[in-house]
């Protein structure tokens, strides 16, 4: 089954991400991250002007099938590719995603900004209607 994490009060998405991309890959991790297209070029551009030693390798679903396959991070503003082999699914879109079930994990990112939180209660509702049991991840209580 299925599991989802909400972190919440992510001051913001992208630089969230990215930090939470590059922990996730360095532990093995396969990952497909779910963007608004405002957000996914933003995430891409900021993953590839890290420092050389905190490199997290990953690629725009616009890459061609052989380098979507060996990446281990896929960075898409459409549904889920049928191909996609992540574990996990990385949602920084307003809605919910589509075959979410597919992936092991699916963690949800919230900011403090209230229409945000408002669409990811709508979504946890979504996930619990699905019988799913999200976890919270206060950002504000882990600092």
């Amino acid at each position: 089954m299925t599991e989802v994490a909400f972190h919440f009060n992510a001051p913001e998405k992208v630089a969230y991400a990215s930090r939470l991309l590059r922990k996730a890959y360095l532990k093995g991790a396969r990952l497909l991250v779910l963007a608004e297209p405002r957000h996914a070029a933003a995430l891409d551009r900021l993953l590839w002007t890290m420092a050389a030693v905190e490199f997290v390798p990953h690629c725009l679903d616009t890459a061609s099938p052989g380098m979507r396959a060996s990446s281990p991070i896929l960075i898409t503003s459409a549904d889920p590719p049928t191909d996609c082999t992540a574990d996990v699914l990385l949602n920084l879109t307003d809605g919910m995603p589509v075959d979410y079930h597919r992936f092991e994990r699916v963690i949800e990112v919230v900011t403090p900004d209230e229409p945000d939180r408002l669409r990811a209660r709508a979504r946890w509702r979504q996930y619990k209607s699905a019988g799913l049991e999200p976890q919270r991840h206060d950002l504000k209580l882990s600092a």
